[in-house]
C-alpha cells in the first residue's frame, strides 16, 4: 500500500535552515519503498489569510479560491502531513500561519456542523510532523509554536499523540543547520521511524 505523504515547506526563504530539515525528512522517507512524497511551498502557493468571516460555518467550505482549492483534499487524502518552519519573533512564521489558519473550515466541519474530516476507518491512521528552527538559543524559543501547530493537526484528526516534533534552535544564518551536529541524524531517523509506523498502522 502506498504512504501518501504531503509537506509544507513554511518558510518565505527558499532553502533555508527549516526546509532542510524537511528535505532530509522527506528523503529519508523516499528510501523506505511505496512512498508518495508531495512538497509544497507556501511562499508559492497562493494561500490567502483566514478573512474570520465564519461563512464556513453553514457552507462547509471556504468561500476564497485560491491555492487552498488545490490542497484541501490533499490534506485530507494524506496519510502524513509534515509541516516545517521557523520561529520569527517566538511564533510560526505568517506563511505557515496563514495555511493554519486557513484550517479554519477543517474546524467548522468538525466542531461546528459536526461533520467528518477523515472517514472513520481512518481515524488513528494518520501521523503529524512539526519540523522548525530557530536562531536563538533558548530553551522557550519552541514554546509559542507548539499550541499553535497541535491545533492545526486536531482539527485534521491527528491528535497529540500522532504528533512527532524536531525542534532545532540555535541556527540563524542561512545554512547553518549544515554544521549542526545532530539535525540531520536526527531528520532522517525521525523520517524512517515515521513511515514505518505508518505502514505498521496502515497494514491494521
Amino acid at each position: 500500500m502506498e504512504i501518501k505523504v504531503l509537506a509544507f515547506a513554511g518558510s518565505p526563504r527558499r532553502g533555508g535552515n527549516s526546509e532542510t530539515l524537511l528535505d532530509w525528512v522527506l528523503g529519508a522517507m523516499d528510501l523506505e519503498g511505496s512512498v508518495a512524497i508531495e512538497k509544497v511551498a507556501l511562499a508559492d502557493a497562493d494561500v490567502n489569510p483566514c478573512r474570520g468571516c465564519n461563512a464556513c460555518e453553514k457552507l462547509n467550505r471556504c468561500v476564497q479560491r485560491d491555492g487552498m482549492d488545490v490542497l484541501h483534499d490533499k490534506i485530507i487524502d494524506a496519510d502524513c502531513l509534515v509541516l516545517a518552519a521557523p520561529i520569527f519573533c517566538m511564533g510560526i512564521c505568517a506563511q505557515a500561519k496563514a495555511l493554519i489558519d486557513r484550517f479554519q473550515v477543517f474546524r467548522s466541519r468538525k466542531y461546528v456542523l459536526k461533520l467528518p474530516v477523515v472517514p472513520l476507518e481512518r481515524k488513528g491512521k494518520r501521523i503529524g510532523v512539526f519540523l522548525s528552527t530557530a536562531g536563538q538559543n533558548w530553551d522557550h524559543v519552541f514554546d509559542g509554536a507548539v499550541p499553535t501547530v497541535k491545533c492545526f493537526f486536531q482539527v485534521v484528526d491527528i491528535p497529540n499523540r500522532d504528533i512527532r516534533y524536531l525542534m532545532v534552535n540555535g541556527v540563524d544564518e542561512k545554512g547553518a543547520i549544515l554544521s549542526h551536529p545532530t539535525a540531520r541524524r536526527s531528520s532522517e531517523r525521525l523520517g524512517r521511524e515515521v513511515i514505518a509506523e505508518l505502514a505498521k498502522r496502515l497494514e491494521e
